[in-house]
């Protein structure tokens, strides 16, 4: 087991997901909810043939930022790629449902502080998408987990962090983006469909995935910073992700509410109005996008570290 020091210096590109879920939260206060001894595991999987993973592949649980508690669902990319099952997609579900129930008791007992306590909701997403083996459940799981973050709306912050390896794909990238607020490392990627399944579908001519710095300039933090499809982008330390949860705790919910990518007709029609812009600009690479954005030398981004890229890049002014 890391210390607490070697935990947050540490890299969360590279944890899993007990590691990231530890880290995410101050030191020591971590509770796991249906850990590996409970033996919780998908009722699907053995009659395909398939091993289980005792947890389900998810890390649910609650620690504190302070005194604000704060609602942990880490995902483990190395369980059948971190895919949502009807198991793991429950988890992900009560646990959202738990939050919104803590915040209910917390405005309650502590009306004239509860700012200072109020809840939030972290979700880890290292997934490709919906459990193929699991199907229908996996599916219903993706539209149960949206509606539970829809519910929690106005409430409690949920915040999508992606840094981990497999990134955040399929339905999952959906989900993602649904939530009030993105924190991304540089090494986070978020789409819808994977680079492979579209060289597979459309040919390498249309998309090479095997060329990892255009995957990366595609679906990558810094790609989606510069749009604005991610609100912070942090160098890719355990502790540096805890330090951007500790800064959304302490938003008033009006100001999450701004940093929000979908979810009313203003924020549909900023995307339609984005959408019209690559149509318009038949950009050949983001970096044709990010050169519209007001970088001069677009192509000296992806080699920054994160630091120095903070200081100098133009984002995509939002209305």
């Amino acid at each position: 087991m890391k210390s607490w020091n070697e935990l947050e210096n540490s890299s969360f590109f590279d944890a899993n997901a007990r590691e990231r879920a530890l880290g995410m939260v101050d030191k020591g206060t971590f509770t796991e909810f249906l850990g590996p001894h409970d033996r919780f595991t998908s009722p699907h999987l053995p009659v395909l043939g398939t091993a289980v993973e005792f947890d389900d592949g998810t890390v649910c649980g609650v620690g504190l930022i302070g005194k604000h508690p704060v609602f942990v669902v880490s995902m483990e990319g190395k369980f059948i790629g971190g895919a949502i099952g009807e198991v793991n997609g429950a988890k992900m579900v009560e646990t959202i449902h738990l939050a919104r129930k803590v915040a209910k008791e917390i405005q309650e007992k502590h009306p004239d502080d509860y700012a200072e306590r109020r809840p939030l909701v972290a979700i880890s997403f290292e997934t490709g998408g919906v459990r193929l083996h699991e199907a229908n459940a996996g599916l219903l799981a993706h539209a149960e987990v949206m509606d539970a973050i829809q519910d929690a709306r106005h409430i409690i912050p949920v915040v999508a962090v992606v840094g981990s390896k497999v990134g955040c794909f399929g339905g999952m990238g959906f989900v993602a983006a649904a939530t009030d607020v993105i924190i991304m490392s540089q090494e986070g990627r978020i789409g819808l469909t994977g680079p492979e399944v579209i060289e597979q579908e459309m040919g390498k001519d249309e998309f090479d995935a095997s060329d990892k710095a255009l995957v990366y300039r595609t679906t990558g933090g810094k790609q989606k910073y510069i749009v604005g499809d991610c609100n912070y982008l942090v160098e890719d330390k355990i502790g540096d992700f805890h330090n951007a949860l500790a800064d959304v705790v302490t938003i008033p919910m009006d100001e999450i509410e701004k940093m929000r990518r979908i979810g009313s007709q203003k924020l549909v029609k900023e995307q339609q109005e984005l959408v019209q812009l690559v149509a318009d600009l038949q950009p050949g690479d983001s970096m044709d996008l990010w050169k519209h954005f007001g970088n001069e030398d677009p192509a000296a981004l992806p080699n920054m570290t994160t630091a120095d890229f903070l200081k100098v890049v133009k984002r995509r002014v939002r209305p």
